[in-house]
């Protein structure tokens, strides 16, 4: 990544500490936080809008964090994500629109975080991406921002905001079950140009690390088939809380639940004899398919965050990514990566 602070291979996305109906008591996110420093991940990823009931709690997170350990401030490269009109929760590009997000930004970061990369979280279609990029340009030059980023974009996209100023990151998301990335240019492109891609949701929101379990359990000893496929399609992800914004998600709904399980299934098994977890095997895999891409799990315990700095450590051979890949194309993913209603929104892919 262009920058003067070098960054781990591994990143760390916040949003899962604000973005809930609970949020994470300081004193356990501050130990995730503090441990994804200790072990490399120095990438962390925040959003403008990463709170409920309040868009800025995450902001208001990392000050919190930094007024109590200022030393670790210059350690991290921070991105936040704004480029979103917060009282619509509509995508705004505009140059009135891109700024205000940035001054809200630093404002509420405080004095001791600089804002290293900021991204639009989704492309407007309302404004021409040259506008926003020149604007955010702007704010480079009066120091404001280190580095732009875009989000959830095309690779034509990419090329016509590169063209106005570099793009030091691309965030998109790719995993095990969101390969989009691979037959739509957005890698190639940004490899081309030597931009870092940025991977969300790595861990396929939970999925991929096959804790998911309960909606699978059902009588051992029903020995007729057509139960036990009714029984395995229709359960709900019990695992889910009730309020949990993926049960609106396609690919953790009933009818595609039973497909999906058994990618995790597979994986998991492939994992087990590997002698790592189904998490940190997904970590290495997209660690695996360029040396330009961080993937960024969230985590709120430090715990979980020490196991996914650990795939780090993991060297997967040709032999295996093949055996992943085989599994990739034998299994096919049932269901969008949201919803109708979130895709026509925020129109992915602008």
């Amino acid at each position: 990544m262009a920058s003067s602070l070098s960054v781990g291979k591994i990143g760390f996305g916040l949003m899962g500490m604000t973005w809930r109906a609970v949020q994470t008591p300081d004193e356990q996110a501050f130990a995730a936080m503090k441990t994804a420093l200790e072990t490399g991940c120095t990438f962390w990823d925040s959003g403008e809008f990463y709170g409920t009931p309040e868009p800025t709690l995450n902001l208001d997170l990392l000050k919190r964090y930094f007024d109590k350990y200022p030393q670790d401030a210059p350690k991290i490269f921070l991105s936040v994500k704004g480029g979103m009109n917060l009282q619509t929760f509509s995508p705004d590009g505009s140059e009135e629109g891109v700024r205000k997000n940035v001054e809200n930004i630093l404002q509420h970061l405080g004095p001791t975080k600089k804002l290293d990369l900021f991204q639009c979280g989704r492309v407007d279609q309302k404004t021409p991406i040259e506008t926003t990029i020149k604007a955010l340009a702007q704010l480079v030059k009066e120091g404001k921002i280190s580095h732009i980023g875009l989000s959830e974009c095309s690779a034509e996209t990419i090329r016509r905001a590169y063209a106005v100023h570099p793009i030091t990151a691309v965030e998109i998301e790719y995993s095990l079950w969101s390969t989009e990335a691979e037959t739509n240019g957005v890698l190639e492109t940004c490899k081309e140009l030597g931009i870092s891609v940025i991977a969300y949701s790595p861990l396929g929101r939970g999925f991929l690390t096959g804790e998911l379990k309960k909606v699978r359990t059902f009588s051992s000893s029903a020995e007729d088939s057509a139960y036990i496929t009714k029984t395995f399609l229709s359960s709900q992800p019990e695992d889910l809380p009730e309020n949990d914004l993926r049960r609106r998600f396609d690919r953790f709904q009933p009818e595609n639940w039973g497909n999906n399980i058994q990618l995790v299934d597979q994986l998991s098994a492939f994992a087990k004899k590997r002698g790592c977890t189904p998490a940190q095997l997904a970590l290495a895999w997209v660690l695996a398919q360029g040396d330009n891409i961080i993937p960024i799990p969230g985590a709120t315990s430090k715990e979980r965050v020490a196991e996914n700095a650990k795939a780090n450590e993991i060297q997967l051979s040709k032999e295996e990514l093949a055996g992943i890949r085989d599994i990739l194309n034998k299994v096919e993913v049932k269901g969008g990566r949201y919803n109708k209603q979130l895709d026509a929104k925020f129109t992915l892919w602008g």
